[in-house]
């Protein structure tokens, strides 16, 4: 066995281990235990964080920063790994203080060439566009590392309300449109809510614990296909911008029925509970939809449109009497 390649196992080696002894792996690569001193420091100095346990009973252990041994790849699986790291370059905050550039560069300097060309030349016209956003997430890898042990946290929250204390159970975490989203056990409420990880102000962890077998992908799932808890029919008319509009939106692209390329319909039902977004979403769109159903929606829309005017005459007017 060439030494290259015994270092290469022995890598792998003390990652699977942990904690060992040089005769563990004078006895393991069969050679004296002076030689696998030597081997040990050598790995060392690769990067591999060993600490020595002086003592009769003590030996190598290998700190929890370890360097992973190398992983050989294809090429489509060096474009995989490369682009994924990409996608995430947008979000301004990332957990356990992941590193997308430094990453990004090791992949890429152990590349041939001519793979590192073509990488060039796909990074000109492949990306995985996502909102910049500007708000830090401080407490990601609290979150996730409370989520994994069913720790319960106290945090203080700042909503449209104000800032609350609460108590949760964190199910996980996941990124949607440039943010971080934590859906959580609400103690005091006794129900899971959905909370941004950027309004999170403060965050400690509680002693105690909180039991539930909900994973984050069975929340994720109940969530996208709940049924409205007190329904509501919503009955929109679209024209050949509406479509445009709602087909990107996700609580709405699954409901368009296409009339044809310029007109369509959107026909489905909704929460009560509901009724305020769904008002701002279609205002917002002006005439590029009709909402026909529910009137408390068609109201709500006439009144916002009559503040609208309202708001823009006084400005106008107290306008024309400043330059006057």
């Amino acid at each position: 066995m060439s030494k290259a390649k015994l270092l290469f196992d022995l890598i792998m080696y003390v990652n699977a281990r942990r904690q060992f002894t040089a005769q563990d792996v004078a006895h393991e690569f069969n050679v004296s235990l002076r030689t696998a001193h030597r081997y040990l420091s050598e790995i060392g100095e690769m990067g591999v964080p060993l600490y020595t346990e002086p003592g009769r009973s003590g030996g190598y252990r290998v700190l929890n920063n370890r360097v992973l041994p190398p992983i050989l790849f294809n090429e489509n699986e060096a474009f995989s790994i490369f682009f994924a790291f990409q996608s995430l370059k947008y979000y301004h905050t990332l957990p356990f203080n992941i590193d997308i550039t430094s990453v990004s560069k090791k992949i890429y300097s152990t590349l041939p060439f001519d793979t590192r060309e073509k990488i060039d030349r796909l990074d000109s016209v492949l990306s995985f566009w996502n909102n910049r956003r500007s708000v830090p997430s401080h407490y990601l890898k609290e979150i996730i590392e409370a989520a994994i042990e069913k720790q319960i946290l106290k945090m203080e929250y700042l909503s449209k309300s104000g800032h609350s204390l609460r108590e949760v159970a964190p199910i996980g975490i996941y990124a949607y449109d440039g943010f971080w989203y934590m859906p959580a056990f609400d103690i005091a409420h006794n129900m899971v809510k959905l909370f941004r990880t950027d309004r999170i102000v403060k965050l400690d962890r509680l002693e105690r614990n909180y039991s539930t077998n909900m994973t984050l992908n069975d929340w994720l799932l109940s969530h996208t296909e709940q049924e409205p808890k007190a329904p509501i029919r919503l009955y929109v008319e679209l024209t050949k911008e509406g479509l445009r509009q709602c087909r990107s939106i996700p609580w709405l692209e699954p409901y368009i029925v296409m009339k044809n390329q310029n007109l369509g319909y959107i026909d489905t039902a909704i929460d009560q509970s509901e009724i305020e977004f769904v008002t701002h979403y279609f205002f917002q769109l002006g005439t590029a939809a009709k909402v026909i159903e529910p009137q408390e929606i068609v109201s709500r829309i006439c009144v916002l449109s009559q503040e609208l005017l309202k708001h823009y005459t006084v400005t106008n007017q107290t306008d024309i009497h400043d330059r006057g």
